[in-house]
């Protein structure tokens, strides 16, 4: 029997089923339980970033790519939320300087995703960023959709990427569709640090023909506080 900390609760196009991720209380590394949870389950287990799960995580038999966090999981039950400090200290553990240290790889300009054929061991990384320089916008590409602008420590700029966030992409779209962005992003360059929670996709091919794995912003978070609206999965 192991706990995690959730620090990523994803989204899906199927609105009912979510993906979560967290840290192993214990070894500090990333777990991804499977098979994904639905919105009912996570209700019933109050999850949210920051809750405690306790459950049997056993490595599955085939790990695909660099989702080498993935485990089965039997008798997953709720045990608390962590505090302020517990849950700044499980993102850490995954903390990089750039996207490409954190998978290996150097990066064409503009290029948001991994090559099918990238060696790598882990898709999920943290990124510790400056709230000023994190922007909501709307998708140039997609009008009504929203996507996030950030720059890395190492000064180098991500635009248009896409939010897989639950709590924070509703939340979001809800400012959008008021016109209200501006409050969002005020509040979150208001703010001291913001650690970015950022996951590959699994096996994708693009319309032009581009496979690999692809960039998303899993987790948004500011310290030392946080958007009330923006925690929930409902």
């Amino acid at each position: 029997m192991g706990k995690i900390i959730v620090t990523d609760l994803t989204r899906f196009s199927n609105p009912d089923k979510v993906c979560i991720a967290g840290i192993d209380i214990e070894t500090g590394k990333c777990i991804r339980p499977l098979p994904y949870l639905s919105i009912a389950e996570c209700e019933k287990l109050h999850v949210l970033p920051g809750t405690i799960l306790s459950g049997n995580f056993t490595k599955r038999l085939q790990l695909e790519g660099p989702h080498q966090e993935d485990r089965n999981y039997q008798n997953l039950s709720f045990h608390g939320s962590c505090s302020l400090d517990e849950f700044k200290k499980a993102l850490e553990y995954g903390l990089v300087n750039s996207i490409e240290e954190g998978f290996n790889i150097e990066l064409e300009r503009n290029q948001k995703h991994i090559p099918i054929k990238h060696d790598l061991n882990r898709s999920i990384i943290t990124l510790k960023v400056h709230p000023i320089t994190i922007t909501i916008a709307e998708d140039s590409y997609k009008p009504g959709q929203i996507k996030l602008r950030f720059c890395e420590r190492s000064n180098r700029w991500f635009n248009y990427m896409p939010i897989t966030d639950l709590g924070f992409y509703d939340c979001a779209m809800k400012h959008h569709k008021d016109d209200d962005l501006d409050r969002l992003n005020q509040y979150i360059k208001s703010q001291k640090e913001a650690y970015l929670r950022i996951g590959l996709s699994r096996s994708y091919q693009s319309p032009d023909g581009r496979q690999g794995y692809w960039i998303q912003v899993n987790g948004i978070y500011t310290f030392p506080d946080y958007f009330k609206e923006i925690r929930s999965y409902a």
